[in-house]
């Protein structure tokens, strides 16, 4: 599947929550992997980074499944410390 297929598919918890749907991917270039899937348009936040990248994005490690819909673990939404580090970074 293209990374470009994931775009508007509707996002959902594996215990059935509807979160959004995919507006835009973030890509590790460094590790040529995609990185974290974004609710919201990125141009769209530009204003605090790192409240848009914890409320409105879920690790692509949390995705458990991609076919109609992409569905994510109950893990994806947690906002442990790693998560927390993850959004630091990307914000540099």
């Amino acid at each position: 599947m293209k990374m470009s297929d994931m775009y508007h598919m509707d996002v959902y918890s594996d215990g059935g929550q509807y979160l959004g749907d995919v507006q835009d991917v973030i890509i590790d270039l460094e590790r040529g992997e995609v990185s974290r899937l974004l609710m919201v348009p990125w141009k769209n936040a530009r204003g605090d980074v790192k409240t848009v990248l914890r409320a409105k994005s879920i690790l692509y490690k949390n995705v458990k499944n991609v076919g109609d819909v992409v569905m994510v673990s109950a893990q994806g939404q947690a906002k442990d410390q790693a998560s927390r580090e993850e959004v630091s970074d990307l914000s540099r």
